[in-house]
């Protein structure tokens, strides 16, 4: 029997010509890979998605879950990676339950959507409701700034290539717990998702850290995730902040050296103990 094709790796060399101080020269540069991923339960394709082939496993499981195909990671009962010469298929078997749930939601979508939304037919679902987020941790300004100072050096994929984001949770005991990284923000927050659901880790005491604009998307990931606060390093659109303050998240953007900007839920982030000082 042939041994199984290995999954390609998350980066790769490239040669190029560079122009720099007048002069060309040759010499490489190390890329992000970008693979075709498809999400298939049951046989049945739901998604295919371009993304760096690393953490497989986390990916399954988190875009499962914030997708709303599964509830927990138990109701995947197997998971199983195959390569082939197109891409990647991440091949799940669904518990009974959850099975009824997908193929009575693949029965529903009449066509393929342009909107960008897996498995989304119309715009109340593209606007689904979200879960109101617990109340969760109450943090400073210095957690903040030592969330996003924890990120960098944990980069490892995009200490190489320079084009990767990633989405992190940091808790103000444990530091920085869990990073995730992709080509693709969406990706990389899923990836995280399906980290913390595998770890048993309770999202209710940390941040979500993202290295990226917000988007309504991640915003929806984030409370489905059940998260309390999400902070970037980029601003917010305009429908992000209102789906935030929907789900009761905290979310805080432009974070960056010399502070950041809050747009929801301003109370759980304290005033310094300094400022009180006479």
């Amino acid at each position: 029997m042939a041994e199984p094709a290995p999954v390609p790796p998350p980066v790769t060399s490239v040669k190029r010509y560079a122009f720099r101080d007048g002069v060309f020269s040759v010499g490489e540069r190390v890329v992000p890979s970008e693979t075709a991923v498809a999400f298939t339960y049951d046989r049945m394709t739901h998604a295919v998605m371009m993304a760096t082939p690393a953490d497989l496993e986390d990916f399954a499981v988190g875009f499962s879950l914030t997708e709303g195909i599964v509830r927990a990671p138990g109701d995947i009962r197997t998971i199983e990676t195959v390569i082939t010469d197109l891409g990647i298929e991440l091949r799940m078997d669904l518990s009974e339950t959850s099975r009824d749930v997908f193929t009575e939601r693949r029965r529903r979508i009449a066509g393929p959507s342009g909107c960008g939304l897996c498995g989304i037919e119309s715009l109340e679902e593209a606007m689904r409701e979200l879960p109101q987020v617990m109340e969760g941790l109450t943090l400073y300004p210095t957690h903040i700034a030592a969330a996003m100072q924890s990120l960098s050096s944990a980069q490892q994929l995009n200490k190489t290539a320079r084009a990767i984001h990633a989405a992190a949770f940091w808790g103000p005991r444990d530091g920085l717990v869990a990073l995730r990284e992709d080509v693709g923000r969406h990706n990389a927050l899923d990836k995280l998702a399906g980290a913390l659901a595998r770890g048993g880790v309770a999202p209710s005491g940390g941040v979500v850290l993202l290295t990226s604009r917000v988007s309504i998307e991640l915003v929806q990931k984030v409370a489905i995730i059940g998260a309390t606060v999400m902070v970037a390093v980029s601003a917010p659109t305009a429908l992000a902040i209102r789906m935030a303050k929907q789900a009761g998240i905290t979310l805080i953007g432009v974070a960056r050296e010399d502070g950041f900007e809050i747009f929801t839920r301003p109370d759980r982030i304290l005033q310094p103990v300094a400022d009180h000082v006479a």
